[in-house]
């Protein structure tokens, strides 16, 4: 592999132990892959962020590597947090692991995530992130990663939280995978005849197509989808959300929507070609034989406000009988507060809460047993991650259930 004189200093320790450990983790994948070169990249997000998946040696490692000097020199981002480091009490947890999480909040913070100011989110391309057509980046979270290589034509694979830390500190990453032209050749053609109409519809699709894809690139035709119409970018966040979660899916292709299909062909010489014609088994996948809801959650990957806008207006002068909880990013919460849509939810029964995602939050310890989201993504990783039972279904029968209390 060829390594820059300064990157071999990096890996000699001429700079310190925090960088030549994290030259000794990018130089080790590359190897892994087959790469030849490093690469600059101009942001990273982080992974591995809520307690709960990291336990106290996740802790403890991230504070050896703190102790080393750890700083990062590119733009940095966390994926989301078990909880709104802001409004935790709210949402019940124990103070205890609350501050454990905050604990490793602060560990990303001193090592100047965000510049000292991290704000956890699986979609920071909705607060300015927002990589350019062929810019390399190296983000960590699948549906980020999905969204940045497809909607916006940027360029990274799904780093591990290990080598996420070490892009974080080098601005570098292995050149292999979806940093290259060949590895972004679509091997399976979706012909797509069902009926799609919003976010849900897609997010099932997303869950039907990851399965058969594994980790190839699916290129999908005949969507009833046109760039700049109302929630086109939240319907191809919510497939390429479930493409990542049920499959492997790091990038795929819509045709004349997105940018590398517009561009020209994307097809690769040899490719499967199916056709969809029915959702129903993507929605059937989550659905639970309990009726009794606990809790509805929408924001799997997090809310964009114009999705917030839609669930303040289903739920505007109603009363639910059991929790509904929105997830978005911080800057969107607070721009929810400022528009009154905060407020509508709140009138109604139901919460706004930053940072967190539910999928890995201790959900049982709360008291939710059975949850309804619009989300395959969120659906697929509640059951598998926090054990619980889930419904999928569109925004109106979610929003159903938070008034009733049961799916019908």
């Amino acid at each position: 592999m060829h390594l820059t004189e300064q990157e071999r200093a990096w890996l000699a320790g001429e700079s310190g132990p925090a960088l030549r450990r994290a030259m000794e983790i990018i130089v080790a994948l590359g190897q892994i892959y087959g790469a030849d070169r490093l690469l600059p990249v101009q942001s990273v997000q982080i992974s591995g962020v809520s307690y709960r998946n990291l336990g106290e040696a996740g802790l403890e490692f991230l504070q050896q590597w703190l102790a080393e000097g750890a700083r990062v020199r590119v733009p940095t981002m966390l994926n989301p947090a078990a909880l709104d480091l802001h409004a935790w009490q709210a949402q019940g947890f124990d103070p205890h692991f609350a501050a454990r999480q905050q604990a490793v909040i602060e560990i990303f913070r001193r090592m100047g995530v965000g510049e000292g100011d991290p704000q956890p989110t699986c979609t920071p391309y909705l607060i300015g992130v927002t990589p350019s057509l062929g810019e390399h980046v190296a983000w960590a979270e699948s549906s980020a990663v999905s969204y940045a290589n497809s909607v916006l034509g940027a360029r990274t694979n799904r780093e591990g939280g290990p080598g996420a830390i070490a892009a974080a500190l080098t601005g570098r990453t292995a050149d292999y995978g979806m940093h290259r032209d060949e590895a972004r050749r679509a091997t399976l053609r979706v012909r797509v005849t069902a009926q799609l109409r919003g976010p849900a519809d897609y997010s099932a699709l997303g869950a039907i197509v990851g399965k058969r894809s594994g980790k190839r690139v699916p290129y999908f035709e005949g969507l009833p989808l046109t760039r700049g119409e109302p929630l086109w970018e939240a319907k191809l966040k919510a497939l390429g959300a479930a493409l990542a979660a049920t499959g492997a899916v790091a990038l795929y292709h819509v045709a004349d929507v997105t940018p590398e299909a517009c561009a020209g062909p994307v097809l690769a010489e040899a490719y499967e070609s199916i056709t969809i014609s029915d959702i129903t088994p993507g929605y059937a996948r989550f659905s639970s034989e309990r009726k009794q809801i606990d809790l509805v959650w929408i924001g799997c990957p997090h809310a964009a406000p114009d999705e917030i806008a839609r669930v303040a207006d289903a739920v505007r002068g109603k009363t639910l009988r059991v929790p509904l909880w929105i997830t978005c990013a911080r800057p969107v919460k607070a721009w929810a507060e400022e528009q009154g849509a905060a407020a509508t939810l709140e009138a109604a029964g139901g919460r706004i809460f930053a940072d967190a995602c539910m999928a890995i939050a201790p959900l049982r310890s709360l008291g939710f047993d059975t949850v309804a989201t619009v989300s395959a993504k969120g659906a697929f990783y509640l059951q598998n991650l926090a054990g619980v039972a889930t419904h999928l279904g569109d925004l109106s029968r979610c929003v159903n259930a938070a008034l009733t209390g049961h799916w019908v």
